[in-house]
C-alpha cells in the first residue's frame, strides 16, 4: 500500500470523526422534550382526574340523608257504594318518612369514599415516573440504533476504500494484496450492511414504540373522539448526544455493599404506588367500621295525615294525624354482622400483604438494577480509560505493518473490525447505563422533577 492510499484512509477516518461531532442538531427530538410530551398526551391521566372527581361527588352524596318518601292514597273505603262519607274510617291520607342510617354510616362513608379519590393523585405520579421510565427506556433504544448505524456507516466508508486499495493492488500485482484479501475486504463490507438492515429497522420498531406516546392528545371534553396532532415527530431524529441523568438519593450507592434493608424500605415507603395502597388500606379500616355500624339499628320516622269527609247528615268529622318510629333489630349477628365485619378484617389485612409484597419487589428490583449500574460503571470506565484506546492503537499499528509490508491485509481489516465492535459495545455501555439510572430513579418517584439535566 502507498504512502498516498495510507494518507487516503486517515482522511476517511478523520473526516469521518469530524462528521461525529458536527452531527446537525437542528430541530432534534431531546429526551426531555420527549418525556414532556408524552406526560402532556397521556390520557390515562386526564382519566385519572376524572374518576377522582367522580369519586370526589359520591363523597359528597353519601353523606346526605336518604330522600323521604311520600305516600298517598284513600283508606278504608266501602266496597259496597265506594262513597267517601259513608263510614266514619275512609279517608284521603298522606304521609311522609324519613329513614336514619345505622350509627355513624353517613359520616363513614364519606370518610371512606374520599379515602379511595385521595389515591389517585399519588397514582398519578406514579404514572408520571413510569412513563418517565419508560420513554427513556425507548428514547435510549432509539437512539442506541441511530447512532450504532452512525457509526457503521463511518466505518463503511472505510471499508469501501479498503476495498478499492485492495482491488488495485491485486490488479496491478505489484503490492502483497491476495485474492482472498480481496475477497475478505469485500466480506466485511457486506457484513456491515447487513448489520445496518439489521439496525435500520431496530430502528424503526424504537420509533414506531416511541411514536405511540408522541401522537395522541388527551381527548376533548366537547367530542368523544381523540384529537390527533400532526405527528411531524414521529420520523424525527433524535439529539445527536446521550442526556445527562443524574441518580436520585447517591448516597445509596457509594460502596459496594447491599443498602441495609430497613434504610431502603424507609426511602420506598415514600413512594406513590406505596402511598396509593395505604390509602386503600386506611378506607379499608373505614369499611370495618362500617361493617361494625350494622350492629346498630337502623330507625325511620313516618308522619301522617288523614283527611275526612263530613258524614252523609253534615256533620262535621275530624281528621286525623299519625306519627311513628320504626327499627330493625340485629338480634341474629352470628351468620350475617359478625361475618361482614370478619370479611371486612379479612380485606383489610389483604392489601396489607399487597402493600408488602409490592414493597418487596421494589426493593428486589433495586438491588438487582444497583449491581447492575455497579458492573456497568467498572466496564465503562474500562473502556475509557484503555480499551478503546489500545483497540485504535492496534488497528493502527495493523495498517502500519501493513504499509511497510510487514502485516497481513487480514490482520488490518480484523482490527478494523475489532474497533467498530469496541465503539458499539462502548455505546451499549453508555445506553444501558443511563437505561440502568432511569430504572432506579423510578424507585424514587417523589423526587423525580423531570427526564434529565442538560446534554452531555
Amino acid at each position: 500500500m502507498s504512502l498516498s492510499v495510507r494518507c487516503r484512509v486517515k482522511r476517511c477516518l478523520l473526516l469521518g470523526a469530524l462528521w461525529v461531532y458536527a452531527w446537525p442538531s437542528q430541530a432534534a427530538l431531546t429526551l426531555d422534550e420527549a418525556v414532556a410530551i408524552a406526560r402532556d398526551n397521556d390520557p390515562w391521566l386526564l382519566g385519572s382526574e376524572y374518576r377522582e372527581s367522580a369519586l370526589k361527588a359520591q363523597s359528597t352524596a353519601a353523606g346526605t340523608l336518604p330522600d323521604p318518601v311520600v305516600n298517598v292514597g284513600f283508606v278504608n273505603v266501602p266496597t259496597d257504594s265506594w262513597d267517601f262519607d259513608q263510614e266514619n274510617m275512609t279517608q284521603f291520607k298522606v304521609g311522609v318518612m324519613q329513614q336514619f342510617p345505622r350509627g355513624d354510616t353517613r359520616a363513614l362513608s364519606r370518610q371512606r369514599l374520599a379515602l379511595l379519590g385521595s389515591q389517585y393523585p399519588h397514582q398519578r405520579d406514579e404514572r408520571r415516573a413510569k412513563v418517565t421510565a419508560n420513554i427513556t427506556q425507548l428514547w435510549l433504544e432509539a437512539y442506541r440504533a441511530q447512532e450504532s448505524i452512525r457509526l457503521i456507516e463511518l466505518d463503511r466508508e472505510l471499508f469501501e476504500h479498503l476495498v478499492d486499495v485492495a482491488q488495485s493492488s491485486y490488479s496491478s500485482a505489484l503490492g502483497r494484496t491476495r485474492q482472498q484479501d480481496l475477497v475478505r475486504a469485500q466480506l466485511e463490507l457486506t457484513r456491515l450492511e447487513d448489520r445496518l438492515a439489521v439496525l435500520q429497522e431496530r430502528r424503526a420498531v424504537a420509533r414506531a414504540r416511541l411514536g405511540e406516546w408522541l401522537l395522541l392528545a388527551p381527548a376533548a371534553e366537547s367530542s368523544m373522539d381523540p384529537v390527533w396532532n400532526e405527528g411531524e415527530r414521529y420520523d424525527q431524529e433524535l439529539a445527536p448526544t446521550l442526556p445527562q441523568l443524574e441518580l436520585l438519593q447517591p448516597q445509596l450507592y457509594s460502596g459496594s455493599d447491599e443498602v441495609p434493608a430497613p434504610v431502603l424500605a424507609r426511602h420506598l415507603q415514600r413512594h406513590p404506588a406505596i402511598l396509593s395502597i395505604e390509602r386503600r388500606i386506611d378506607a379499608s379500616r373505614t369499611d370495618i367500621e362500617l361493617a361494625e355500624q350494622k350492629y346498630r339499628p337502623q330507625f325511620s320516622v313516618n308522619a301522617a295525615y288523614g283527611y275526612r269527609e263530613d258524614d252523609p247528615m253534615g256533620n262535621d268529622r275530624a281528621d286525623f294525624f299519625s306519627v311513628g318510629v320504626a327499627f330493625d333489630l340485629p338480634l341474629f349477628t352470628s351468620k350475617r354482622q359478625d361475618q361482614q365485619v370478619q370479611s371486612a378484617i379479612a380485606d383489610s389485612e389483604a392489601l396489607r400483604t399487597e402493600k408488602w409484597l409490592a414493597l418487596r419487589n421494589m426493593m428486589a428490583a433495586f438491588a438487582t438494577q444497583r449491581s447492575r449500574l455497579q458492573r456497568l460503571e467498572q466496564r465503562r470506565e474500562l473502556y475509557r480509560s484503555r480499551l478503546l484506546q489500545e483497540m485504535q492503537e492496534q488497528a493502527e499499528a495493523s495498517l502500519t505493518a501493513y504499509t511497510r509490508d510487514d502485516g497481513d491485509f487480514s490482520e488490518v481489516v480484523r482490527a478494523r473490525i475489532d474497533e467498530l465492535n469496541a465503539r458499539v459495545e462502548a455505546l451499549d455501555i453508555e445506553v444501558d447505563r443511563l437505561q440502568v439510572i432511569s430504572q432506579l430513579n423510578y424507585f424514587f418517584a417523589g423526587q423525580l422533577a423531570g427526564a434529565g439535566g442538560g446534554e452531555s
